[in-house]
């Protein structure tokens, strides 16, 4: 299951794989979300570089919603 897929629930072991490779998506706010989604168990597995990547990136990309839109109208 994907961080994308788990937003707003929970679950109780939680596998978050981090590794350079995936550099795209290594940002601050989906390794908080990942982390956040455990209750009992969260197991990172992956390259510290990785991790310290993602820990100094709060840089999330700009998100085109159209919410503004559908609430102006």
């Amino acid at each position: 299951m994907s961080i994308h897929k788990y937003q707003g629930s929970e679950c109780p072991c939680v596998v978050l794989p981090l590794h350079t490779t995936h550099y795209m998506m290594l940002y601050r706010n989906l390794l908080y979300t990942g982390i956040t989604r455990g209750k009992k168990l969260v197991v990172v597995v992956g390259s510290k570089q990785a991790l310290s990547i993602a820990v100094r990136n709060k840089q999330a990309g700009e998100r085109f919603t159209e919410l503004r839109a559908s609430i102006v109208g």
